[in-house]
C-alpha cells in the first residue's frame, strides 16, 4: 500500500494542483496533510484527489471552521493532532509540530509523519521511520516535495516538483 504525504501547502493553489497530479498519477492508497493547510479553498483544490485524504491541522489553519466545514464537505478527515492511523498493519502517528511527538510516539508506532519546519527529515531509529516531505508553499524554491511512502516495507520515494 502506498501513503502520499503531504505538508506546510500554505495555500498555494498552483502547488496544490500539481501535488494532485502527481498523487493520482502514482496512484497511491492514501494521502496525510500534515497540516498547514491554511485556507479552505486549498482543500477544494485537493477534492481532485483519486485516494482519501487524511490529516490534522497546524499552527497556521487559523480558519478552523472553514477548514471543518470543507473538510467535511468533501468527505476528508481532519483532527487536532496527534492523529493515529492502522494501515496495512502499520500504526501510524500524525502530528505538525515534530515537538507534538515527544510523549506520544510509542514503539507501536512503526511510522511518525509530521510537518511545521519545511525540511526533509528521513530517520530511522530501531523500527520506525520519522518523515517529513519538506514543504509544498514555495516558500523555499526549488524545494517543494512530497512523499510517498511504501507501506509494505517503510521505503520513502521523494517527489520534489
Amino acid at each position: 500500500m502506498k501513503l502520499g504525504v503531504l505538508s506546510d501547502t500554505h495555500n498555494n493553489i498552483k502547488n496544490v494542483r500539481d501535488i494532485v497530479k502527481l498523487f493520482n498519477e502514482r496512484k497511491v492508497s492514501r494521502i496525510v496533510h500534515t497540516g498547514d493547510i491554511t485556507q479552505s479553498k486549498t482543500l477544494d483544490a485537493l477534492s481532485y484527489l483519486d485516494a482519501p485524504l487524511f490529516g490534522v491541522y497546524g499552527n497556521n489553519d487559523v480558519e478552523r471552521d472553514a477548514l471543518m466545514e470543507t473538510a467535511s464537505m468533501h468527505n476528508f478527515y481532519f483532527q487536532d493532532p496527534p492523529l493515529e492511523l492502522e494501515l496495512n498493519d502499520q500504526k501510524i502517528i500524525i502530528v505538525h509540530d515534530p515537538r507534538d511527538l515527544e510523549g506520544a510516539l510509542t514503539t507501536q508506532h512503526s511510522l511518525a509523519l509530521h510537518g511545521h519546519t519545511h525540511m526533509l527529515r528521513i530517520e530511522r531509529t530501531n523500527s520506525q521511520l520519522i518523515f517529513n516531505p519538506g514543504e509544498c508553499a514555495g516558500h523555499m524554491r526549488g524545494l517543494n516535495a512530497i512523499g510517498i511512502v511504501d507501506l509494505d516495507n517503510l521505503d520513502v520515494e521523494l517527489l520534489k516538483f
